[in-house]
């Protein structure tokens, strides 16, 4: 219907309300001349708030609105909703929003709507005394229907009439039971850890990237450690996709050198859902041969190295069965979204590059993925603007603050809002622009690895793993109580391999510490 999202924005607005139309656009850093059909998601969200706020309703109603913003948009958005004079309903999953707007809360749950007169804040305690009342009423009701199923079969007497009410009174009883049992499930989501990596995963020295006349990234350096779960915070169109790309070496730096760990397996989630094929079906997305499928078997899934039934591996994500041989083109976002996680989760990685994974997920599902994400064994960067989730699983963040600038931070969102120094003077000032003190003639003059080195350090994780299982199955030998009582001498000789494959685990170890540090000095 119209060309650019000005036209769109502008349609039947009174003359008087274009001086408040700018200062909308200035606080949510929206541009408004794009054309309609190439413009972003983002700044199509942004052209219908923008809309709605300058026309002053009595009534805002919210539809995710979050999504695809920048933190500095939602914290604007917040501000301004603050003061508004009308009514909002939300339908949101980002914490920080709901809490900070939110006096009451309505609760979809099972067909029901429950109303609690409070924020979102006090939301999630209220729920859990309500799933424990429930646990209890429904422990009840379970021995009730176990009580009266006993009395149909062992025989109907009596009078007949009180029979019948009572068969009924069982068959109501079942069906309370059945509804109690639907709670929506959250998915038995994992992400199988592929076998170590080395201490130091990725080193950026002196990095820059732009594009056209734009610095996304300008001499950025720093050392990433395994195990750091780093987010990559910032305005849209900053460049964190961009950094993430160049960490997964799709994309070439301008300039500066990033050198990679050694036995890296990395894996992608796209935010923009590239990887799924809408017209194919959740199956053949999942079963093509280039997606992890397993050749000649239409059905099989290849998840952490084991066939799996797709049909059976997508009921894990809380998709029916129905749904396995529909088109992708027909899910909500959020059911993308578990797509996409499900083909990244049939995989066994060390090196998550997550680009707005939190994007449509419902609640249930985010507090499962930043459990995933901190348990991992592995290093984890994320791209996104959700302030609780940063806060939740990030050990460090990059701040991208325009004009190729990052700042690292130490901890979640909430350290970089307060903006406070971590007391080390010295760290902070190596570190608040990145590591400046990386030296770089050790950088490019590095002695490297042999051949024979380099395929040594290429097989020593897998040594180890295989090390450490055997120990972990010795020791589960070892700790049945019988087993000294019962076979004294089969004891002796598993506590000896035990000492010997303890001893060769620590040599190797050393070895693999050794090499890697040869091949990625300090």
């Amino acid at each position: 219907k119209f060309n650019t999202l000005n036209e769109y924005i502008t349609n039947d607005l009174k003359q008087e309300c274009l001086s408040k139309l700018e200062r909308i656009r200035r606080g949510l850093k929206f541009d408004s001349s794009f054309q309609v059909e190439t413009a972003s998601g983002g700044e199509k969200r942004k052209a219908a708030l923008v809309k709605m706020l300058v026309g002053e309703p009595d009534l805002f109603l919210f539809d995710e609105p979050t999504n695809h913003l920048d933190i500095e948009a939602i914290k604007w958005l917040e501000a301004y909703l603050a003061k508004a004079k009308g009514a909002a309903i939300f339908i949101s999953h980002d914490r920080k929003f709901l809490t900070n707007l939110t006096n009451s809360t309505l609760w979809i749950d099972r067909g029901k709507v429950r109303r609690y007169d409070k924020g979102f804040a006090r939301f999630e305690t209220w729920r859990e005394k309500i799933w424990a009342r429930e646990a209890i009423e429904e422990s009840k009701l379970n021995k009730k229907v176990v009580s009266e199923a006993r009395w149909a079969v062992e025989g109907i007497s009596g009078r007949r009439k009180r029979n019948q009410r009572r068969l009924k009174a069982l068959i109501s009883l079942r069906e309370e039971q059945a509804v109690r049992s639907k709670k929506i499930g959250v998915a038995q989501m994992n992400f199988a850890t592929a076998s170590r990596t080395g201490k130091k995963v990725i080193e950026l020295f002196e990095v820059s990237k732009s594009f056209h006349d734009s610095k996304i990234i300008e001499r950025f350096s720093t050392i990433v450690q395994r195990g750091e779960r780093i987010a990559l915070v910032g305005p849209n169109g900053v460049g964190k996709t961009t950094l993430l790309k160049i960490l997964m070496d799709q994309v070439s730096p301008d300039s500066g050198c990033v050198k990679r760990g050694t036995n890296l397996q990395p894996v992608f989630f796209d935010q923009t859902r590239d990887e799924l094929d809408p017209l194919l079906s959740l199956c053949e997305n999942l079963c093509s041969e280039k997606n992890n499928g397993i050749l000649g078997k239409t059905d099989l899934i290849s998840v952490r190295g084991k066939p799996k039934h797709a049909v059976g591996y997508l009921k894990e994500f809380l998709f029916e069965e129905k749904q396995v041989r529909s088109p992708v083109s027909s899910l909500s976002g959020g059911e993308k979204a578990r797509l996409l996680l499900a083909k990244i989760m049939a995989k066994e990685s060390n090196f998550l590059l997550l680009d707005e994974p939190t994007n449509d997920l419902d609640i249930e599902t985010l507090d499962l993925l930043q459990e995933l994400l901190t348990d991992f064994d592995g290093t984890v960067f994320f791209a996104s603007h959700d302030r609780d989730f940063i806060d939740r699983v990030a050990t460090k963040v990059f701040l991208f603050e325009g004009g190729g600038q990052l700042t690292v931070f130490a901890g979640g969102w909430s350290g970089i809002e307060s903006r406070k120094p971590s007391g080390n003077k010295k760290s902070d000032k190596k570190h608040i622009k990145g590591d400046k003190n990386l030296d770089r003639k050790s950088f490019k003059e590095r002695k490297g690895l042999s051949f024979r080195e380099k395929e040594r350090l290429r097989s020593l994780p897998q040594i180890i793993h295989n090390l450490e299982s055997d120990i972990a199955r010795l020791e589960q030998l070892l700790s049945d109580s019988e087993l000294y009582k019962k076979e004294r001498l089969k004891f002796e000789m598993v506590t000896e391999v035990l000492l010997k494959r303890k001893a060769t685990l620590s040599i190797v170890e050393e070895e693999w510490l050794a090499l890697e540090e040869k091949a990625f000095p300090s």
